[in-house]
């Protein structure tokens, strides 16, 4: 009968459980209510709304106003894949409550490279959208105010820091900033979809006037390739959908129900927005044009050229600002995940007092402003690559629910897992056809990223998988024994911080040792006569070095009494002040940043600091 190994005997090393609190669990107050939840995880769809349908228009433009008479069949066609989205990550919340989404489902079911190709790709979405957001949100504010069009890069970098900020303070403290801005925004959407459903159709619209259009008119056949090329397009619209599911351990208990209802309001909103946009083009016989925006011409045709409609503008652009809080919410909790499977680095594990991974927010900040910085604050750089990496994410998501079901098997198993395989056809289409089409416009960039982040993801876990083999994790531990130890403790002079760290030092080894590098003949004659009338009862070692150096002759010193194989340990004490106030850090001498450096990087000895708060 094998031996019992206890739960922290694993079989690699896992961060601590971060998870819950000391006190218990964790406070409520810094998790999501359901419209807590739509705030802080739906802006990213609902912000899709001002350029989803616009991408149908647009791509449908090419054949004529014949070929935008397909607008609402393909906006149809995308609400039906939003409610077979919605469906399945409703069925995946359920399933994975830990969050994780299509990372999560992929791990169960699909194998560990599966899995972290889905990962893969939700970073990168994730980080896209921050970026593709935040510029977006600008270029509506820079073409309404065309003075700050040269400052468009600062002002994304403003937006990006304000986001970032909010999430610091926690998810749920960002929420609340963020729910008046979504609820105006859909009430205005909602409202010129109503007041433009009995309004009579205007002949132009004020907000066109004066500009060319964009649709072709000599062309009046639509092709299969057409349609699909709208279809994905509009297809942007769908993301941040996953974002509920990525994000279920940030809802309040219980957790998976908010989650839920959630993702169902979401998508109901959504695909009532889009339908009603959709009615509302074909309506109004809107033609797209140079330099108006689809909604903007909307707008103006069922609210008019006033109040109304400065009202949805400045709505919409607050909002396409703040839709990066979506990956503020997903991503650090996914990471998190990652982090716990050794994939990534262990600090992304670690959350903070108000629930927040501060390391993957932080971590998403640094590199969305980096896109932003080399794109220069232009959406039209960055909008190629959006939604590539999250379809690659549906797909697999939905095939994963597929084997989900078909190993579970609970009732009407074959219906729901006929509903993911359809979803996982229609998602799978629209990845290969947004790849294709836009292969040389960027999409080249991701995918070649996908696989560089696999291989990033599975070189951290072989380094993981080795530490573990030499912390032998997993193993019963051999019997203890008894070690000859020595601490060794630089000193400069005798004070009250000498006689703390050899005390200290004391209590550690067998034998302990003082040492200093005799740099002043004046100075070392002083201190050993100070030592001989001290009289601690440690010996003081004086390291002669020529070249007034701190750090190297004591390491040599220490790797010296490491090839005599006289103690099983060696231990270095290094004593040093910690000023209470941080101005007063740059008054200290920092003798013993250089010693421990130095003996981090040259020798094997543990290295210890005694820090005396003054």
């Amino acid at each position: 009968m094998s031996s019992p190994v206890t739960p922290a005997l694993t079989a690699e090393p896992q961060p601590p459980d971060t998870g819950r609190e000391a006190a218990g669990a964790p406070d409520e107050r810094h998790r999501l209510s359901v419209l807590g939840g739509l705030a802080a995880l739906s802006l990213d769809a609902m912000a899709s709304v001002a350029y989803g349908p616009e991408s149908i228009v647009l791509v449908l433009a090419a054949a004529g106003a014949y070929g935008l008479g397909f607008t609402l069949p393909v906006t149809a066609a995308i609400a039906v894949l939003l409610a077979v989205l919605v469906a399945s990550y409703r069925q995946v919340i359920a399933a994975f409550p830990d969050g994780g989404g299509s990372y999560a489902v992929a791990r169960a079911h699909l194998g560990r490279r599966t899995a972290l190709t889905a990962a893969a790709s939700l970073v990168v979405d994730y980080v896209l959208n921050v970026a593709v957001s935040v510029t977006a949100g600008v270029a509506a504010l820079t073409s309404a105010v065309p003075g700050l069009y040269g400052e468009r890069v600062w002002l994304c970098l403003g937006v990006l820091v304000l986001v970032t900020a909010l999430n610091l303070r926690g998810i749920a403290e960002s929420a609340r900033w963020f729910l008046a801005p979504t609820a105006v925004f859909v009430l205005s959407i909602l409202t010129i979809i109503v007041v433009g459903l009995f309004r009579d159709a205007p002949a132009s619209t004020a907000a066109a006037a004066g500009h060319a259009s964009a649709l072709a008119d000599d062309a009046t056949t639509v092709g299969a390739l057409l349609l699909l090329k709208a279809f994905a397009a509009g297809c942007s619209a769908l993301t941040g959908v996953e974002a509920v599911a990525n994000a279920v351990p940030s809802f309040r208990t219980p957790g998976v129900k908010r989650a839920q209802h959630t993702e169902v309001a979401l998508g109901a909103l959504l695909g009532v927005m889009l339908i009603g946009l959709a009615v509302l083009i074909g309506r109004f016989h809107l033609r797209p044009v140079e330099g108006v925006t689809v909604l903007a011409q909307l707008a103006d045709a069922s609210l008019g050229h006033g109040a109304g409609f400065y009202l949805v503008q400045f709505a919409t652009v607050v909002l396409l600002g703040l839709a990066a809080n979506t990956s503020f919410g997903g991503l650090p909790v996914l990471l998190h995940l990652l982090a716990r499977d050794n994939h990534l680095p262990h600090v992304f594990a670690l959350r903070a007092d108000r629930q927040v991974h501060r390391h993957g927010v932080l971590f998403l900040a640094a590199v969305s402003a980096a896109l932003l910085v080399g794109s220069g604050g232009d959406v039209n750089s960055l909008v190629p690559l959006f939604a590539i990496g999250v379809f690659v994410g549906f797909t697999i998501c939905q095939i994963g629910m597929v084997r989900h079901w078909s190993q579970q098997r609970p009732a009407h198993w074959r219906a729901k897992a006929a509903l993911n395989g359809f979803g996982a056809l229609l998602t799978g289409t629209a990845t290969l056809v947004v790849t294709g089409t836009r292969f040389t416009e960027g999409a080249w960039g991701i995918c070649l990223a996908l696989p560089l982040l696999v291989l990033l993801f599975e070189a951290v876990h072989r380094a993981y998988a080795r530490i573990g083999e030499r912390l032998e994790l997993g193993r019963v531990p051999g019997a203890l024994t008894p070690q000859r130890s020595l601490v060794v403790v630089p000193v400069t002079a005798i004070t009250r911080l000498t006689r703390d760290g050899l005390s200290a030092a004391l209590s550690l080894g067998d034998e302990v040792i003082a040492v200093t590098v005799a740099h002043d003949t004046a100075a070392t004659e002083a201190l050993r006569r100070d030592w001989e009338l001290w009289r601690p009862g440690v010996p003081l070692v004086e390291i002669p070095d020529a070249h007034r150096r701190l750090g190297p002759p004591i390491a040599d010193f220490v790797n010296t009494l490491a090839t005599e194989h006289v103690y099983d340990r060696l231990t270095v004490l290094i004593p040093e002040v910690e000023p209470v106030r941080p101005w007063q850090r740059a008054l200290q001498n920092r003798r013993g940043a250089v010693i421990d450096r130095a003996l981090r990087r040259h020798t094997d000895a543990v290295v210890c600091q005694l820090r005396m708060r003054m």
